[in-house]
């Protein structure tokens, strides 16, 4: 791995300080500001613009990578969680944070963040559904909806995926998920080892 310079230093802090606060307004409140996700988000936008030129933010060469590159990350990051959104799986903050995030990381790495975060979501999930004794009933629910799904889709009715049931496993605070995940994703590039590159 390269070296860390100042730019990612910066970059890593700035980011960091406001991932840290979404988690813990989502920890304890259980919502992340608006006032938070823009300002974000116009900060991201503003070091890919305002920076010397670089391959992103928190790369081996880093720099901005132009503020269209930055405002597709930010659409990607928008348009990737809609859809859990639109189901009722995820509160429109996480939606919005992941938009805020994608400003900072461009289109390429916030894919790769995405994918991340729903696997670090699925981690999470698990996890509190084992300390609320509910991982059974919460996977049975599951099961039940992806075959009622299937057979939809195979009888010719069209698939359509329900709303998930309400779990005893409660509300996730997601911003968790969207932090752990976008961390592994820019480690993951920085290593050369990204999913997506």
């Amino acid at each position: 791995m390269e070296q860390i310079g100042p730019i990612n230093l910066i970059c890593a802090m700035v980011l960091g300080a406001l991932l840290g606060r979404a988690c813990w307004t989502d920890t304890r409140l259980r919502r992340i500001p608006n006032r938070l996700v823009l300002a974000g988000a116009l900060t991201g936008l503003a070091l890919n613009t305002l920076l010397p030129v670089g391959t992103g933010l928190f790369s081996a060469t880093p720099g901005g990578i132009g503020l269209l590159n930055a405002l597709g990350g930010c659409a990607l990051g928008l348009g990737a969680l809609l859809p859990l959104y639109a189901m009722r799986t995820m509160g429109a903050g996480d939606v919005k944070l992941m938009a805020m995030i994608g400003a900072f990381l461009g289109p390429v790495d916030i894919v790769g963040a995405v994918v991340m975060t729903l696997l670090a979501g699925g981690i999470l999930g698990l996890a509190v559904a084992l300390k609320n004794g509910v991982l059974r009933s919460t996977l049975t629910k599951v099961r039940a909806m992806i075959t009622q799904t299937a057979i939809m889709a195979l009888t010719g009715q069209g698939a359509q995926i329900d709303t998930m049931p309400a779990s005893a496993a409660g509300t996730l605070p997601y911003a968790l998920a969207i932090t752990t995940g976008t961390c592994v994703q820019i480690l993951l590039a920085r290593s050369g080892h990204a999913l997506f590159s």
